[in-house]
């Protein structure tokens, strides 16, 4: 299944297969009856028309006798071509296959979350104040992950630094922003998390 396969539907079936991806999401697809009722179909054959369609398409899956949309139908487009910052080429972009942020970032998962960004301290990494960071939470880390941590007396988003040295072992967070200091853990450094991604709304 790819995106093309969308591409081949008829315009009513576009429209069903999209109504159906917005009524229902992820979840098993309900009855014929439902669905007839919920789409403002007199019979619920017509529904088993647009399901056969959507089924030759592998759109849709069937699995212990419950229907669900094909997972790869969800999430953003992705295009083979690399976008350039000039003028669009309509013509040399071909669509490759949707893209699920969820499942890329995990974020299903009980372990990963996110949090709003803060401040400026990161900006060199490129996380910037009100940026919606994606966390795996974790309680190790390697030189060179931005982590979550709890440090001596509040949560911060820092560069962790590790460092062999004559005296042992030397731990520090480092900020991306030159303007601010860096923080040696004086009494409890207790590490939360690894970023993973981050989320901006324009």
């Amino acid at each position: 299944m790819n995106e093309n396969s969308v591409q081949k539907l008829s315009t009513k079936q576009k429209s069903f297969f999209e109504g159906l991806k917005k009524a229902y999401g992820k979840e098993p697809l309900p009855s014929f009856e439902i669905i007839a009722k919920e789409f403002g179909f007199k019979h619920k054959n017509s529904v088993w028309q647009y399901f056969k369609k959507l089924k030759e398409f592998e759109l849709i899956k069937e699995k212990n006798g419950k229907f669900f949309i094909n997972p790869e139908c969800f999430g953003a487009i992705l295009f083979t071509s690399a976008v350039r910052a000039g003028f669009a080429t309509v013509a040399e972009d071909s669509i490759e296959k949707r893209v699920s942020l969820d499942e890329n970032f995990d974020l299903n998962n009980p372990s990963v979350f996110m949090f709003t960004v803060s401040g400026d301290s990161m900006v060199n990494a490129g996380i910037f104040d009100g940026d919606k960071v994606i966390v795996k939470k974790t309680s190790q880390a390697k030189d060179g992950d931005i982590v979550l941590a709890y440090v001596d007396n509040g949560y911060t988003l820092k560069t962790f630094r590790k460092k062999n040295t004559e005296n042992g072992v030397k731990i520090w967070l480092q900020p991306e922003n030159p303007e601010y200091p860096i923080i040696e853990p004086k009494e409890i450094l207790t590490i939360f998390g690894v970023a993973t991604g981050i989320a901006r709304q324009l």
